[in-house]
């Protein structure tokens, strides 16, 4: 176990120096700028913080101008016979005082209910003093604000090792296929020096077509190579979101090892479990859904209270002379049965809030395997570098060896091109082993969402 660590020590030591690159490092900074993933997040985030905006907005006071004005014609009228009834009487009071009275002569009511010509030009206020649901709202849609900002930062980390894999693919893809053109210059080597065999009567013909064909077959891989590199560069300029034809740079140090320096790796799963932004995207969820319990209940138990008045004119005809007025309000709204609607949001509530916290607890335990999964894929590569390293060196030798074999016509080409193909096949193994340790180590930092 502490071999097992040690190594992992110093396999992240190295990591450390590839995540140092400043050419990746531009890459990934460019492919969170234009990554179109993350400006769906960063919209969806604007939209969240809207939402937050008019959540707020409810604190403030309502103001509101409301001038209108009536025509109408027919429907019911007020009909009230007043000039029938006090006609004569004013008639006969005249009558008594010889004309000398001012008792006039007055009309039958006949009016209809629906104003015309009448209008009402007023100023609405109306503030709220306490509503529980404006607050707890606004609490609420703060914690939903977060959680999507958490949701940004997960696609942000997912992009972030997208990048990082696909540019560790594209330096492979290029180092395979310089392995194939060093292969076809040892193949090329060896058709001219078997033609020089056979000129001397030291080898047969069909040594040179043996080589030739060789060669033919390490052209179709060249040619698979050469295909691979071009759909590794398509894909990572797609992740940059950039023309896929686009050339990319190298950076020859990437691989580059100096001293390691041990860093220390305990409570790998404490970390991830700190800084994984999913986990704080299901923690506020259940903040939020805590919070809508204690609305309902705080609803369901008081009252809204509010204050608001009218200012303005009200008459007919727009003439404002004589028709001002005012009024003042205060109000209260209390809901004391309403079906058992807020007990069943309540429970439904909490319901929620016990879901969250269920595929809270389900999450932690999936990123903790995920912690171990990604050591241990790490270790393994890092041993399995180390293993194509020592075979590489081998094979080398060995090729070495029966090539000044066959020079001095001590060994048959069949060894000789067995031996070819073991040194191509461990180059590109080492190739392989060496960049999928920085795909691993990449693997781990997501896992543990480290910077």
């Amino acid at each position: 176990m502490i071999k097992a660590t040690k190594l992992l020590l110093v396999v992240l030591s190295l990591s450390a120096q590839a995540q140092d690159s400043p050419i990746l490092n531009a890459y990934v900074e460019e492919g969170l700028r234009n990554n179109l993933s993350l400006r769906q997040e960063s919209g969806e985030v604007a939209k969240v913080a809207e939402t937050l905006r008019q959540a707020k907005a409810l604190f403030y006071p309502r103001v509101t101008f409301a001038p209108t004005y009536s025509l109408a014609a027919g429907g019911r009228r007020l009909q009230f016979p007043v000039g029938d009834l006090l006609n004569p009487v004013y008639r006969t009071l005249n009558e008594l005082t010889q004309g000398g009275g001012t008792f006039p002569q007055v009309e039958n009511v006949n009016e209809l209910l629906a104003p015309t010509n009448f209008h009402d030009t007023k100023l609405s206020i109306q503030y709220t003093l306490y509503n529980p649901e404006i607050q707890y709202n606004y609490l609420i849609t703060n914690s939903l604000l977060s959680a999507q900002e958490a949701r940004q930062r997960v696609v942000e980390n997912e992009v972030r090792y997208a990048i990082e894999v696909g540019y560790y693919q594209y330096l492979q893809s290029l180092e395979a296929a310089r392995i194939t053109e060093r292969s076809q210059g040892t193949l090329a080597e060896l058709v001219r020096l078997n033609r020089k065999l056979v000129q001397n009567n030291a080898q047969t013909l069909d040594a040179v077509y043996a080589a030739e064909y060789e060669q033919s077959t390490l052209e179709q891989q060249r040619a698979e190579a050469a295909k691979n590199s071009v759909v590794a560069r398509a894909y990572f300029n797609f992740l940059l979101n950039r023309d896929l034809n686009q050339e990319i740079r190298v950076d020859s140090t990437l691989l580059q090892r100096a001293e390691p320096e041990l860093l220390p790796t305990e409570h790998w799963s404490g970390l991830a479990v700190s800084n994984r932004s999913e986990l704080r995207q299901l923690q506020l969820s259940v903040v939020a859904s805590e919070q809508t319990i204690r609305l309902h209940e705080l609803a369901a138990k008081r009252p809204t209270v509010f204050v608001g008045g009218n200012a303005g004119f009200q008459g007919f005809g727009y003439t404002f002379k004589g028709q001002e007025y005012g009024i003042a309000q205060v109000g209260m709204s209390w809901d004391l049965f309403k079906g058992y609607e807020r007990k069943s949001k309540i429970q439904q509530a909490r319901i929620q809030t016990d879901l969250l916290k269920t595929k809270y607890e389900e999450l932690e335990n999936q990123i903790r395997l995920q912690v171990i999964q990604a050591e241990q894929d790490l270790l393994a590569s890092r041993q399995s570098w180390q293993a194509a390293t020592q075979g590489l060196t081998k094979a080398e030798q060995y090729f070495k060896i029966v090539d000044s074999r066959y020079r001095n016509g001590n060994a048959l080409l069949i060894e000789y091109l067995k031996a070819q193909n073991d040194v191509q096949t461990a180059r590109l193994r080492q190739s392989l082993t060496r960049y999928e340790v920085l795909i691993k180590t990449a693997t781990l930092h997501k896992t543990s969402a480290l910077p």
